[in-house]
C-alpha cells in the first residue's frame, strides 16, 4: 500500500497548497514534488515502486486542474474529479502487490524514535495512517464539496449557498472526521459514533430555528431574510449530503489503514 500512501500525501499537500495560496500552477507543482519526496524518503526506487510513484504523481497533477477547472464549470462536471480520485485509487490497491515495504530513512526514523509504541509499527502502516490523516484536512472538504455539487446541493458561483445559513463547516468536517478517525484507530469506535450523534444535535436546533424564521418570513433581527432563494430544505439536504460523505472519508480512510 506505499503507493496509496504517496498518492494521500501527494494530494494532501497539494490540495493545502491550493487553498493557502491563489495561484493553482503551486499545487500542480507541489503534488509530483512531493511524491517524488515521500517517494525517496521511503526508499521506494524498485521498478514497481517508480511506477506507482509516477502514477501518484501525475494523478496528483491531474486532480488539482480537474478540481479547479469543475469549480469553475459547476454542476454535474465536478463528479469528473471524484471519478478520478476513485479510479486512481483503485488502480493503486490493484497494483500494491508490486510495490516495496517503506523502507530508507523512514524506516531508519522509526527504529530510533523514543514514541511510544512506534518502533514495533510497521513503516509502511505508519506512512499510509499519515496520508489518511491529510485526506481528513484539505482533501476530505474538496472531496465533501464536489460530491455537494454534483448533486446540486451547491448554488453557482455568485449565489446564496446553503453554506451561508450553516456556520463552520470548512472548520468542523475535518476536527470531526480525525475525531472519528483517531478515536477508531485507538480502538473506541463507539466514541466515534458519540462524535456522529453530538454533531446531529447540535445542528439540529440551528436547522429547527431556521426552519421557524422561514415560516413566519423573519430573518435575525427581525430582519427579511434576504436569501430567499435558500429555504430550509436546500439547507437540509446540504447538511444530510455533506455529513454523510464527510462520515465515509473518515471510515473510507480507516479502511486503507486496516487494510495495510
Amino acid at each position: 500500500m506505499s503507493g496509496v500512501a504517496v498518492l494521500l500525501i501527494a494530494i494532501g499537500c497539494a490540495d493545502i497548497v491550493r487553498r493557502l495560496s491563489s495561484r493553482l500552477w503551486l499545487a500542480v507543482v507541489a503534488g509530483p514534488v512531493v511524491a517524488v519526496i515521500v517517494a525517496a524518503l521511503c526508499g521506494l526506487w524498485h521498478l514497481g515502486d517508480l511506477l506507482l510513484a509516477g502514477i501518484a504523481a501525475v494523478a496528483a497533477v491531474a486532480w488539482e486542474l480537474s478540481c479547479s477547472h469543475a469549480e469553475r464549470l459547476g454542476g454535474r462536471r465536478q463528479a469528473a474529479p471524484l471519478v478520478l480520485f476513485g479510479a486512481v485509487l483503485a488502480v493503486l490497491i490493484v497494483l500494491s502487490g508490486v510495490g516495496s515495504p517503506v523502507e530508507g530513512l523512514v524506516e531508519a526514523w522509526v527504529g530510533w524514535a523514543s514514541v511510544t509504541g512506534l518502533a514495533s509499527a510497521d513503516p509502511t502502516r505508519i506512512v499510509l495512517v499519515a496520508g489518511v490523516i491529510l485526506l481528513q484536512l484539505a482533501t476530505g472538504n474538496q472531496l465533501v464539496r464536489l460530491l455537494l455539487g454534483a448533486v446540486g446541493s451547491v448554488k453557482p458561483e455568485g449565489e446564496p449557498q446553503p453554506s451561508d445559513r450553516l456556520k463552520g463547516g470548512r472548520l468542523l468536517g475535518p476536527m470531526e472526521r480525525l475525531l472519528i478517525l483517531g478515536l477508531s484507530l485507538a480502538g473506541q469506535p463507539a466514541a466515534a459514533t458519540a462524535v456522529v450523534a453530538a454533531k446531529s444535535i447540535i445542528r439540529f436546533p440551528e436547522i429547527n430555528a431556521q426552519k421557524a424564521r422561514e415560516n413566519g418570513g423573519i430573518g435575525i433581527g427581525g430582519q427579511e431574510r434576504s436569501d430567499p432563494g435558500i429555504g430550509i430544505d436546500d439547507v437540509t439536504e446540504y447538511f444530510l449530503v455533506g455529513s454523510f460523505a464527510s462520515w465515509i472519508v473518515a471510515l473510507g480512510g480507516l479502511a486503507l489503514t486496516t487494510a495495510a
